[in-house]
């Protein structure tokens, strides 16, 4: 569909779950490279935040504007899979919807360092505002439960929208329980909106858009984490400090995208039980991915000296986040596909022992790099020999 002229106009439709060869559009790249550009503001927050000694005020910021981003970016992908006609109108809509977030990361930094989340607000309203559009152009086109499906996604969204305007006019100690309330208000549209009638989304679609916008959020990380070695080298000249972090930081993401992708997950979709713990559960995925780029800043800060947190802090901030990345995966993907106990406890334990690594000074980060590269060669050997077991036993099935 995306290769042909789009038309000004046509019915916003369901496609088929079983529809063949269903891949990402350019739309739908274009969408995520955009919102990692908020991701990456967030990031830079967060790091100064941790390097200046303010990591639990950081961290809780950083937690509520990534979750604005994630849960605009995850509403549009889904509505995609099941929806996208790309008509003329379905393109504007969802490049005002990337605007939306680009006021949002214009905001960032005001809601990190004054509190003020008016910017971030107006940004998370341009983006609903927009997806509320595409649910009811979906209602429009509908009859029966599907239509009251997507009535209910659009009066959800609206109502959620107008909930969050207490991060703007409430005083700031309530805003906290507002952010928990509204979190909480968000999660549960889907379930109510789809319990008559669930959306046609396609598995394998919605797989590999997963699948990409990891992938750009460790380029993301890889960039961010460049930057901060490049800085400490060209004003610091301390390549001796920084060539373990570099090297530890690189090792990390390459296992990062190395676990997420061994397996294929679509598979494991078959059912919207499946698919919203599995959706709801890549937030940890992608804020701890991009997390991991924030804690390469503040180590790389941290061993050149600009840092007012000890190594100890300054390492935590690379391991923890690695630590959470590998528990996610695993509970989200790897324990599916994987059989026996040793094949199981791999990613568990390789956890445990990055966050050991922590303890290690300077040396930190590299080891948990060491770690990381240590998870894919043991699971890859693990995965070889049960595979070769398998064969030889079918041969000998065969042969009997």
């Amino acid at each position: 569909m995306t290769s042909e002229i789009p038309r000004p106009l046509r019915p916003l439709t369901a496609r088929g779950r079983d529809e063949p060869h269903r891949v990402a559009s350019p739309l739908e790249l274009f969408f995520d490279l955009c919102f990692v550009v908020a991701i990456a503001q967030a990031g830079v927050q967060l790091a100064h935040a941790v390097a200046e000694g303010h990591a639990g005020e950081g961290v809780l910021s950083y937690a509520m504007q990534f979750f604005a981003i994630w849960w605009a970016w995850m509403n549009f992908s889904w509505f995609a899979s099941a929806y996208d006609n790309d008509d003329v109108l379905y393109r504007v809509v969802t490049l005002v919807q990337i605007s939306g977030v680009l006021v949002l990361a214009a905001g960032v930094s005001r809601a990190f360092e004054q509190h003020d989340y008016l910017v971030v607000w107006l940004g998370y309203v341009i983006m609903r505002l927009a997806m509320a559009t595409q649910w009811l152009r979906a209602a429009r086109a509908a009859t029966g439960p599907e239509r009251t499906m997507a009535l209910r996604y659009a009066g959800g969204v609206l109502l959620c929208m107008v909930g969050w305007t207490g991060l703007v006019v409430l005083p700031e100690p309530a805003r906290g329980w507002v952010f928990l309330v509204m979190v909480i208000a968000e999660l549960c549209v889907p379930r109510y909106a789809e319990k008559d009638f669930p959306t046609p989304w396609h598995p394998h679609h919605i797989s590999e858009r997963y699948g990409l916008f990891t992938i750009i959020v460790l380029g993301e990380t890889i960039a961010a984490a460049t930057v901060a070695v490049k800085s400490g080298v060209d004003e610091h000249e301390a390549l001796g400090e920084l060539l373990p972090i570099a090297a530890g930081g690189l090792l990390i993401v390459f296992a990062a995208w190395w676990i997420y992708f061994v397996v294929p997950i679509h598979g494991h979709l078959r059912s919207n039980q499946q698919a919203f713990l599995w959706g709801y559960g890549h937030y940890l995925i992608f804020a701890s991915a991009a997390t991991i780029g924030a804690g390469l800043e503040v180590a790389v800060t941290e061993a050149i000296g600009k840092a007012h947190i000890s190594t100890l802090a300054a390492s935590a901030a690379v391991t923890v986040p690695t630590a959470l990345y590998l528990l996610s995966v695993w509970a989200l993907h790897a324990r599916h596909y994987k059989v026996g106990v040793a094949r199981q406890l791999v990613l568990p334990v390789s956890a445990l022992l990055v966050i050991c690594c922590t303890f290690l000074g300077s040396w930190a980060v590299l080891s948990a790099g060491l770690v990381s590269a240590l998870t894919v060669a043991v699971g890859t050997t693990l995965t070889a020999l049960a595979a070769a077991e398998k064969s030889r036993a079918e041969a000998t099935v065969t042969v009997g």
